[in-house]
């Protein structure tokens, strides 16, 4: 089966471990421093997912549970995307057609956009994890048109998920926001809820995240090993939940770190809890090929960030490959389509399409 996802035992999942580095110079006091729509149609269900390993299937590999939010509860979590359902048909291209689309993830609706190649299927399958746009002025399927309309003439089935509080989706919480651990779980089920469709090959799924959902992709493929084939990310925000607060929070959302130190504590009081929310402490979860594209001079996501993630993925074992592009900034402007070409080769080498 390709990309050694759903093959990998219970057992080569190890214990979680601690990755003793960051991304930022100053690591003596960092806890990361330690590792009106158209009526509502069905559409037409094949015979369902392949789940990712269960919390019982997986163990003792488990890390412990805690009392706050934490990436070791998400992977405690029973993912069941299902009922993705076609709002209504936005266009029809020469090579796909375009619908607005809901699914379920678990509890939570949310909506996102659908591509799917003109033809018989079944086809291989991408979900699409968005960078940050500000939910109250975020339109359903913004934010990666490009990757949509390439993968889907490509060949590939896309499903662009718009995360809760978001677009037609139920609304979320400020906490929700912040700690995005919702998001990834939104980012799962979307791909579990593709899975089940008849054109969809559910053997072949990958996950495609830019800016913050590189960072939410990440989340997912640490919570849910197994869950997709491959994975590629796009001039991604830090594997640190600490870099990310400092770096964007705090300076843009003050009242909202604060709230954060007050509910949980500050980083040197309750170092574990930072930890527990970034997706390095647990990069010996993955069992997907990465890809990591950076624009050397991206001003909004330092490319350290990715050099530091795409050292500790190698060091825990995971098939990673970072590419930087010269001159290219955060948009991916100049080298977007060098980037893209090479993104479709290496899913397509790691789906066997």
């Amino acid at each position: 089966m390709p990309g050694g996802r759903r093959t990998a035992s219970a057992a080569a999942l190890l214990l979680a471990l601690t990755l003793a580095a960051c991304s930022t110079d100053d690591t003596s006091s960092d806890p990361d421093a330690d590792p009106a729509p158209t009526p509502t149609q069905s559409t037409e269900p094949s015979s369902g997912p392949t789940q990712p390993p269960t919390p019982a299937e997986q163990g003792d590999t488990l890390p412990p549970a805690t009392d706050t939010p934490s990436l070791a509860n998400l992977m405690r979590a029973d993912f069941d995307g299902r009922g993705l359902r076609v709002l209504r048909t936005e266009t029809r291209t020469d090579a796909y057609t375009r619908q607005q689309v809901t699914y379920r993830s678990n509890d939570t609706l949310v909506s996102g956009v659908l591509l799917r190649p003109h033809g018989r299927g079944p086809f291989p399958a991408v979900v699409l994890n968005h960078g940050y746009i500000e939910p109250s002025a975020y339109a359903t399927g913004q934010g990666m048109a490009r990757e949509q309309d390439w993968l889907a003439r490509a060949g590939f089935v896309v499903l662009h998920t718009d995360y809760r509080g978001h677009a037609a989706g139920d609304p979320a919480g400020d906490r929700e926001r912040e700690l995005r651990l919702g998001y990834a779980r939104d980012s799962i089920n979307a791909v579990l809820a593709l899975e089940r469709l008849r054109h969809v090959d559910a053997d072949r799924t990958a996950m495609v995240g830019r800016s913050m959902g590189g960072g939410v992709t990440l989340n997912a493929l640490v919570a849910a090993p197994g869950v997709v084939d491959a994975a590629v990310i796009y001039a991604s925000v830090s594997s640190s939940f600490l870099d990310n607060l400092r770096h964007f929070t705090r300076p843009n959302r003050p009242e909202a770190v604060q709230a954060l130190t007050d509910e949980y504590g500050a980083p040197q009081q309750e170092p574990a809890f930072y930890r527990g929310l970034s997706s390095r402490t647990y990069f010996d979860r993955i069992t997907e090929p990465v890809l990591i594209h950076h624009g050397a001079v991206d001003a909004t996501c330092p490319p350290r960030w990715s050099r530091t993630t795409q050292r500790l993925l190698q060091r825990a074992g995971v098939d990673s490959t970072l590419v930087e592009y010269a001159g290219e900034d955060h948009t991916f402007y100049a080298r977007w389509q060098d980037s893209i070409i090479r993104t479709v080769r290496f899913l397509r080498r790691q789906l066997e399409v």
